[in-house]
């Protein structure tokens, strides 16, 4: 596995207190605006996979529209039921007044080296 940073969106894309939904590839991702910062997190619940695009943001709180669970968005920790498996986090940086966040990506390889 290798990282890159991919380009997310714009930085006035999202409101503070904010999120939107980014896909890439064949997996979803969240990306908030908080008072603290930019995050990005997996986009699904790991409690009932719902799409977290539709929760709340508090603060630094990311509130499941389900069933109300609540994850910390810097960390992902889950904080109390009925969610207990954290959310994954991705590294995000701001550069040219876009967001980016840096993915694991497959490298590709062509079979065994040629000696």
């Amino acid at each position: 596995m290798s990282h890159i940073w991919i380009d997310a969106c714009a930085v006035d894309d999202i409101d503070e207190e904010d999120l939107i939904r980014f896909d890439h590839g064949d997996q979803t991702y969240c990306i908030y605006n908080t008072a603290n910062g930019f995050y990005a997190t997996d986009g699904y619940c790991t409690h009932e996979e719902e799409h977290l695009e539709y929760g709340i943001v508090m603060d630094n709180i990311i509130e499941c529209p389900l069933h109300q669970g609540q994850f910390d968005i810097p960390t992902g920790k889950a904080l109390g039921a009925p969610v207990c498996v954290d959310l994954k986090t991705y590294p995000v940086k701001i550069e040219n007044e876009r967001v980016l966040i840096k993915l694991a990506i497959a490298v590709q390889s062509d079979g065994p080296e040629q000696q």
